[in-house]
């Protein structure tokens, strides 16, 4: 596909390539089998969205999420999820200084540039909505005082699809908000052997190899990744498929076609590119619309999920260069 970039933006997707190897070395220190994991992380960061870790306990996905922000050089917080967890809890409250007579506010964890909200379904609908409620407006609200969350910000939360009992499960419409959804697997056994080998010694350090201005600036570059009509055409045609689909019982909304669009930017950003390509669109499709979808009970019956229907509609779409 031919493409017209300009020297500075060329210049921006081989930076970008770099880090990305440099963040990929890094987070092999302590995790294994994590590279597209780590690769959907950063085309998330790089399009300031939210991402959804969905797994079973003991599949590094705090670890992950922790090294990944040791690597950006961004601040970090985690919070544990519990049934009792209040708004205020998250946000921050306001509390009154003897000192100086008055009420300031106290912030509190949501205030990272990546924060890990683990286990976020074992948390009350109250409490879900204001994390939710600031990942939408990047700020929260306490006692008529509005208070900025900054950039970068990026919310990874963590639930086990496992667990049924003791959880509340988040509605479809809040499920959106993720920008997102990334679903963990055991490792095969290679994989699994190299884990036992690297923690049976001292683990190096994870090494800062960037920081929040850098991001920032290649935040604002992203608009700037070309995106052919023929690429903006496969996305439409894309939502169509999936909204006629005879499986799928809700389709993407325009707001799901524009993050197939943003992912594949920043896809191809990490690629080195500064345009899109339908393999991009083909490769991002599928964390994207993993959980937005929402199939009908008798496909869910026999064992179809959101991510076979994406795969089976991408095989028949055509592709035009």
């Amino acid at each position: 596909m031919n493409q017209h970039v300009t020297p500075d933006l060329a210049q921006t997707g081989a930076q970008i390539a770099e880090l990305r190897r440099n963040v990929l070395a890094e987070v092999k220190k302590v995790a294994v089998g994590m590279e597209e994991s780590v690769d959907l992380i950063l085309a998330a960061v790089l399009a300031r969205g939210h991402v959804m870790f969905e797994g079973v306990p003991g599949v590094a996905k705090t670890l992950l999420a922790k090294s990944v922000a040791e690597a950006l050089g961004c601040s970090f917080h985690r919070i544990q999820f519990t049934p009792d967890l209040l708004p205020g809890d998250i946000t921050g409250s306001s509390i009154f200084d003897r000192n100086k007579g008055e009420f300031v506010f106290k912030k509190g964890p949501i205030f990272a540039e990546i924060l890990l909200a683990d286990e976020i379904n074992r948390a009350p609908a109250k409490t879900q909505s204001a994390l939710l409620e600031a990942m939408q407006e990047r700020q929260v609200s306490v006692d008529g005082a509005t208070h900025d969350l900054g950039n970068p910000f990026l919310v990874i939360a963590t639930q086990n699809p496992i667990e049924q009992e003791g959880v509340y499960r988040l509605p479809e419409a809040q499920l959106d908000r993720f920008f997102m959804r990334v679903l963990f697997r055991h490792p095969n056994p290679d994989q699994e052997m190299e884990i036992l080998r690297l923690h049976g010694r001292d683990t190096e350090k994870v090494v800062r190899v960037t920081g929040p201005q850098s991001i920032r600036e290649w935040q604002v570059r992203l608009q700037d990744v070309q995106a052919s009509p023929v690429i903006c055409r496969y996305i439409t045609e894309l939502a169509a498929e999936t909204r006629r689909h005879r499986e799928v019982f809700l389709g993407m909304s325009p707001r799901a076609s524009l993050c197939v669009l943003l992912a594949s930017r920043g896809w191809a950003l990490l690629q080195g590119r500064a345009y899109v390509t339908h393999d991009d669109v083909k490769r991002i499709a599928g964390p994207v619309l993993n959980h937005r979808l929402i199939l009908r009970p008798e496909a869910e019956i026999s064992g179809r999920d959101a991510s076979s229907v994406v795969e089976d509609i991408l095989s028949r779409l055509r592709t035009v260069e």
